[in-house]
């Protein structure tokens, strides 16, 4: 009988120290094994998770870099030419380093990680050259007909997506889904809408439709298909939000111009998490503390 009991509790000792073994491996892998990983070709990055609708989230990256007076200028007038290269991949995929060369001499390193929630980016713009350089913001297009389940295999109509696309236009924590009040029809190029934030010259902004409410936070975003996640990307400093025209949203990031030898800080951030809004504004704001600055200036 003594035997039994002293085997009994060794028994339960052995799984309550293999349960605390596994519960530490669990959460290590959450932690450091997010289940995102990158991949980049052909200026597409790719971030891939296995439980979104699609499978990835593809964002053209970039599209293009962009000169001051844009707003009512033709665009080929605005863009400035560049190349992108791939510096390196890390072996675990969520670490990713690319290097862009624009044809005025500025050079742009981009260091993109892969964490918990969501892909976080670092960049370093920097002039090397004797001139000043007119590049003033910059384009990531974030393809989301997929996510939101109206891609080109569900639908033909190219703007269904934008339903389930959110900016914060009131002062509220509310997400306010498109098309939003005071839908802005006309400008230079149509459709598409474009959200300026408060600090950035209006006449220096996408040609498109531009919207009168200057948004409560530089968050642009959309729910999945199935409800169960949340996309949203963030820039400091931000230069637009944008709903663009091939099933896009944007959150472009401002450079603001760089003198001769001068290089700038800017980083910025895509979510990818579960569809729970609170969470979602409450790491927002853990990672973007001055964005509350920004609202209580507005």
């Amino acid at each position: 009988m003594v035997f039994y009991f002293k085997s009994r509790i060794k028994f339960f000792c052995y799984a309550k120290l293999g349960f605390l073994l596994s519960l530490a491996i669990t959460q290590g892998k959450e932690t450091s094994n997010p289940s995102l990983t990158l991949g980049w070709k052909d200026n597409i990055l790719s971030v891939y998770h296995p439980s979104i609708p699609g499978g990835k989230i593809d964002t053209w990256y970039l599209e293009a870099y962009c000169r001051p007076g844009s707003t009512a200028r033709a665009w080929e007038k605005t863009v400035i030419g560049h190349r992108t290269e791939m510096v390196s991949i890390n072996k675990e995929r969520n670490e990713l380093k690319l290097r862009c060369y624009l044809n005025d001499g500025v050079f742009v390193d981009h260091l993109i990680e892969a964490e918990k929630t969501g892909v976080i980016f670092d960049l370093i713009a920097k002039n090397p050259t004797g001139k000043i350089s007119e590049a003033h913001w910059a384009q990531p297009c974030i393809r989301v007909g997929e996510f939101t389940g109206k891609g080109t295999k569900s639908t033909d109509d190219k703007y269904a997506y934008i339903k389930s696309c959110f900016v914060f236009q009131d002062k509220n924590d509310i997400p306010d889904f498109l098309p939003t009040k005071n839908w802005k029809l006309k400008a230079r190029y149509i459709p598409g809408q474009v959200w300026c934030p408060i600090g950035v010259n209006r006449n220096d902004v996408n040609p498109r439709p531009l919207h009168p409410a200057i948004p409560y936070k530089n968050i642009i975003g959309c729910i999945s298909k199935d409800k169960e996640w949340l996309l949203a990307s963030v820039w400091d400093p931000s230069q637009e939000l944008f709903q663009g025209v091939i099933r896009c949203i944007h959150n472009d990031f401002r450079i603001g111009g760089l003198k001769p030898g001068e290089q700038k800080k800017i980083r910025g951030k895509m979510y990818l998490m579960k569809n729970d809004m609170k969470a979602f504004l409450d790491v927002y704001d853990r990672d973007f503390p001055t964005s509350k600055k920004v609202i209580k200036t507005q």
